[in-house]
């Protein structure tokens, strides 16, 4: 390994190509809770949850374009942006407390998504394999740790891969989908009754679509690892524009247009929506073993979530230790500028969640998965704020770099900030998405309490400031 002084000097390499950013781009687009947790929102708004993702996919596609700019703006004049960009750029634009706040929350938000995506998967595994979930769950985090720790490219290749099988398999069942509505599909009835049977397409009136933006908004969350995966890509600019721009289509396409064939396919109302969407439209369609072909893919969208957690989690950490929020050791990286040390320390971390799974499954597991569920918002709200403070400081200081933009600026920043603020409000009047602000809340407290000691104890980082990246 090298030493600290050159890991600093070296930092990350770029190893990851446009066709692995392309798809990293997508592959964070789409999860497990498209495949899975898609019913609980067609649940919630029946036939109108095509709105609610529609609604959802514009606030996130607005947080991601202003994240993309101050990103693409900080590339001017350097050699890569800076990593961990939404920790950074909130340093930069609302200063050091809320850099380690938004750092620490990240990466605890990625670190409890390592532990809860590896159970995930051991569960699906377990129906296959005969073995302790827990031996399961640890093979796929030993598994997706070597993987990071060989190279970033090792992490982009699988990525690649993994994004490629669940963009194929979407297709295809848009495809099927589409045969089967317009009556072309062998025996297939087809129509679209069931838009406006079963109390219509919008049973539960608007408060439905809103109460279900709640949870499709969350179902977003992963569209930004593009914007710090850029560090260590061959052309970060040029990829965090085109991978931002194209949010809009993606969210279209893999979102809206497959669960406006679920509904058409299936009543909003039946049961097996609730449980596993997909699976029952592709047996009402008649597709033959529907069930194990949606699990390989779910098992798919498990693993390239836990890979890119492993991977996210591990920069984060990078990222504070160089800004002196947290112990110098971490900053090392090997000779193919993997910070080894952050990677196995968010691996360790997150073995205590899977340990919790097996242990205390009800309270201590209940607890640190709600504890993330809100931590993407205020990551957006920080976003949102410090997009504000810095695209004002750079038309003062550096209008040439602004080549990538927010539209509707400063309009658009407040209205996604109310819009946030609505939502988590509306989170404390529904009983089954309180414990999870409240134990966010709680989350985010902790950090805060944490940063006197890191003013105390801690080591002085360098200054940033939006003047470093003037051309």
């Amino acid at each position: 390994m090298t030493n600290t002084t050159d890991a600093v000097r070296e930092g990350l390499r770029s190893g990851l190509r446009r066709r692995h950013m392309t798809m990293i781009a997508i592959g964070g687009a789409v999860g497990a809770g498209l495949f899975v947790g898609s019913g609980s929102v067609i649940r919630t708004a029946g036939p109108a949850a095509v709105l609610s993702y529609a609604v959802a996919g514009v606030l996130v596609l607005c947080v991601l374009r202003a994240l993309g700019e101050m990103v693409v703006a900080g590339s001017v004049g350097a050699e890569r942006p800076a990593a961990g960009s939404i920790a950074e750029y909130a340093r930069m634009s609302l200063g050091p407390f809320a850099g380690f706040t938004v750092g620490w929350l990240y990466w605890y938000l990625y670190v409890v998504l390592v532990g809860a995506e590896a159970v995930a998967g051991a569960a699906i595994l377990k129906s296959w394999i005969d073995l302790p979930s827990w031996l399961l769950a640890a093979a796929l985090l030993v598994t997706m740790t070597a993987v990071n720790l060989i190279s970033v490219r090792s992490f982009g290749e699988f990525e690649f891969w993994f994004a490629s099988i669940k963009v194929a398999a979407i297709v295809v069942f848009l495809i099927l989908g589409v045969s089967y509505v317009l009556g072309l599909w062998p025996h297939g009835h087809g129509g679209f009754g069931n838009l406006t049977a079963h109390g219509g397409p919008m049973p539960h009136g608007i408060s439905g679509v809103f109460s279900a933006i709640v949870v499709v908004m969350f179902a977003f969350g992963g569209t930004e690892i593009v914007t710090l995966a850029a560090a260590e890509s061959d052309e970060p600019a040029r990829a965090v524009a085109r991978a931002t721009s194209n949010v809009l289509w993606r969210v279209g396409v893999f979102y809206v247009a497959s669960i406006f064939l679920v509904v058409t396919i299936l009543p909003w109302d039946d049961a097996k929506v609730l449980t596993s969407p997909f699976v029952s439209a592709l047996g009402q369609i008649g597709v033959p073993a529907a069930g194990t072909i949606m699990e390989v893919v779910i098992l798919t969208a498990v693993l390239s979530v836990l890979n890119s957690a492993i991977y996210v989690s591990s920069r984060m950490l990078y990222v504070l230790t160089r800004d002196g929020d947290a112990p110098t050791g971490l900053v090392k990286l090997t000779r193919r500028g993997v910070p080894a040390r952050a990677v196995l320390l968010g691996t360790v971390a997150a073995w205590c969640a899977v340990l919790a799974s097996a242990v205390s499954p009800d309270r201590v597991f209940s607890f640190l998965v709600n504890s993330i569920g809100v931590i993407l918002a205020f990551c957006y709200l920080a976003i949102m704020f410090s997009h504000w403070r810095f695209r004002a400081r750079m038309r003062r200081e550096n209008p040439a770099a602004l080549t990538y933009r927010l539209w509707g600026y400063p309009y658009v920043n407040w209205l996604v900030i109310a819009v946030l603020l609505v939502v988590m409000g509306s989170m404390l009047t529904k009983p089954d998405l309180r414990p999870q602000l409240l134990a966010s809340i709680v989350s985010l407290a902790v950090v805060a309490a944490i940063y006197p000691l890191r003013v105390r104890f801690g080591r002085t980082p360098p200054v940033r400031a939006a003047s470093e990246i003037e051309s």
